[in-house]
Formats: C-alpha cells, sequence, structure tokens
C-alpha cells in the first residue's frame, strides 16, 4: 500500500511506514503522513532509516545533513518534523503553525493519556496489535503514572475492544471484567454479555454471571440480530456479491485481487 498525491519523484526505495504498513515515495507523502498523522510521528519517526531515505531517495542530501546535525545537537524533535513540512514545501506557513500548536497540546498530556490517545488512534485505523501493545504498556505503569480508576478502566475497555477485533476472545472477555471492576459500567457488563453468547466458550468469572439478568441478555441478543441484519448490508459482502456476477475469467480474477487486499489488511491488523 502506499499514498498518491500529485508529485511523484524518481524513489527506488520508498519509505516503509510501519504503524501504518505504508510506503511512501514523494516528499509530498511524506509530508502528508507527518502532518494528518502527529500522533504516531511524535516520538522516534526522526531516526536514520528516515534520514537515509531523504539523503538518498529524495535526493535532499544538504537537508538531511542539516536535519542530522540539529538533532544531534538535542534539538526539539517537534522542530525537527516543523522542518520537514517546511522543506517539503507541500503545506503553508500557517498549516505548519496549526501542525506545531497540536504536537504543543499533545507534549501537555501526561505520558499516560499521550499513549492512550496514540493507541485509540491506532484503533480508529484498525491496526488493533499495535493498539493492544500500547494499551498493555499503559496498564504496566506504577499506578501513580498510570491516572484514575477512571482512566485506567477506559484503557482496559479500549484493551478488550481490541482484544475482540483480533478475535481473542477470553483475553477480550478478562479486559472488559477489570474494566467492570473499576467503574462497574453497565455498558461493559452488556459486552461481556454479548461475548459470551456470541461465543459460548468464552465463560465470564461466576461474579459476572449472577449480574447478567434474563432482561440484559434479551437485549443482547435483540441488539445482536439487528447487527446481523447491518452485517448483511456491508460493503464488502456487496462486493464479494458483485463479484459472483461476473464471468468465469474475470471473478477468478476478482477473487485474486480481493485476497489479496484482505492478505494486506490482516497483516496490517494482526501486526
Amino acid at each position: 500500500m502506499s499514498l498518491i498525491l500529485c508529485r511523484q519523484e524518481p524513489v527506488k526505495r520508498p519509505f516503509y511506514f510501519e504503524y501504518l504498513g505504508i510506503r511512501i515515495f514523494s516528499s509530498q507523502e511524506l509530508s502528508y503522513v507527518i502532518y494528518n498523522h502527529p500522533l504516531l510521528v511524535i516520538d522516534g519517526f526522526i531516526d536514520e532509516s528516515l534520514l537515509e531515505f531523504i539523503r538518498e531517495d529524495l535526493d535532499m542530501a544538504f537537508f538531511a545533513a542539516k536535519l542530522e546535525k540539529w538533532q544531534k545537537s538535542g534539538e526539539d524533535e517537534d522542530e525537527l518534523l516543523a522542518m520537514i513540512l517546511h522543506e517539503c514545501d507541500y503545506y503553508s506557513a500557517a498549516e505548519v503553525g496549526r501542525f506545531r500548536q497540536q504536537l504543543a497540546a499533545f507534549r501537555r498530556l501526561p505520558q499516560s493519556e499521550l499513549l492512550k490517545e496514540k493507541a485509540d488512534f491506532l484503533f480508529l485505523k484498525k491496526q488493533y496489535g499495535k493498539a493492544v501493545s500500547i494499551y498493555l504498556r499503559i496498564i504496566d505503569m506504577a499506578r501513580a503514572d498510570r491516572g484514575s480508576d477512571g482512566f485506567t478502566a477506559k484503557v482496559y475497555h479500549n484493551l478488550g475492544a481490541a482484544y475482540a477485533r483480533l478475535f481473542l476472545m477470553d483475553k477480550a472477555c478478562k479486559a472488559y471484567e477489570k474494566s467492570f471492576d473499576l467503574v462497574r459500567n453497565e455498558e461493559v457488563l452488556k459486552k461481556i454479555c454479548h461475548l459470551s453468547q456470541w461465543n459460548p466458550s468464552v465463560i465470564p468469572g461466576e461474579r459476572f454471571l449472577t449480574l447478567m439478568t434474563e432482561e440484559l441478555k434479551q437485549i443482547c441478543i435483540k441488539e445482536r440480530e439487528m447487527a446481523n441484519e447491518t452485517a448483511g448490508k456491508a460493503k464488502s459482502l456487496l462486493e464479494l456479491e458483485d463479484l459472483f456476477q461476473k464471468d468465469p475469467i474475470k471473478r477468478f480474477q476478482g477473487a485474486g485481487e480481493l485476497v489479496s487486499k484482505w492478505k494486506k489488511e490482516y497483516r496490517n491488523i494482526m501486526s
């Protein structure tokens, strides 16, 4: 996967951005990634591999040397990111100014909240494996650094949601249980009920079985029925149905492309 913007440069070795699973082929694409994903570039983005890409593949040796010199002098990495945006000349000075303000706002957050913002963003990008690793980092932090019980409950809740997207249902259930223990949120209890109904092998702790009333179970059944109906109209399913309407040759070709697309999405989700 790569981005396509209006100017292409003769890049033979694109820069691979692991967080998004994409390859960057131009200075414009590099600017786009930095500007639109500040949470993913705020720490550790400018490293030797990026400097080599700027120096060798973008043919910007002088600028790469400048970045390297400023980096070694202990220059704020946020300033280096802004320098890249200025040098690539894809965004206006006003837009770069807004980017600086956004980074400054993130920097004011406690470390645990900054990590959660990053994990939540990865979750929205369907990078569930990467999100899980960051949620676990937050949970492993000392309690004083991690924040309130309410904040920790949100982390456990989102961890459970990420595990569920990875089909790790037992882990998802345990994460939801820990979230509920901290704040006793009824919506979290409902998700535990959903998991146990959807996958009978998932058995919640005994205390949760007593909390899941017949009324709650019936609500979950109705919600699942509605979800199944909605899933039947999903874009991916309609895409499959359209594929089977084609002649055998086009169907075979389309199936190969679709499987390849699904494989890439699966690798990004699991990594």
